[in-house]
């Protein structure tokens, strides 16, 4: 990747709605350009997407946890991910090295309805779990890539 473009992914990364205007203005290239280069990279899949942030414990989802998966049955296909997709209060699942198999994070809004998602989630992927209950969020959500590719060439 060019290194125009690395600067493009990173100003992106940092502020998603930063117009073309502003983005040329950054990089010493042309409105055209700019949208030009945004366009290819979209195409290409680097830029995968824009959304907005918002803040869950306003939208009713204080409560945050990771909750780590196992299969119950380690000769089972290995289909964990494809069977929590239908669960709307998983936020991310990763597939982990170590003790279990997929860390998962999930907001909602009440311990009761954590409990009732940890039910939901055994009966669906058929595994045991483990949960950590995150107590306050020092921050969360820095585009860690921005810097990174604006640095590299």
């Amino acid at each position: 990747m060019e290194k125009l473009d690395r600067q493009l992914v990173a100003l992106l990364a940092a502020d998603g709605r930063m117009s073309y205007t502003d983005l040329g203005k950054a990089t010493g290239l042309s409105t055209s350009a700019v949208h030009q280069r945004v366009r290819r990279l979209e195409e290409r899949g680097v830029i995968k997407g824009y959304q907005a942030v918002i803040d869950p414990a306003k939208v009713g989802l204080a409560l945050t946890a990771y909750i780590s998966l196992s299969p119950l049955d380690p000769a089972a296909p290995d289909d964990i991910p494809e069977r929590l997709k239908g669960l709307p209060e998983i936020e991310s699942c990763h597939s982990v090295a170590g003790d279990f198999n997929y860390v998962t994070k999930v907001r909602v809004g009440t311990p009761l309805d954590l409990e009732n998602l940890l039910a939901r989630i055994r009966a669906v992927a058929h595994v045991q779990t483990r949960t950590t209950i995150v107590l306050s969020t020092a921050w969360e959500g820095r585009p860690v890539l921005g810097g990174k590719i604006a640095e590299s060439s």
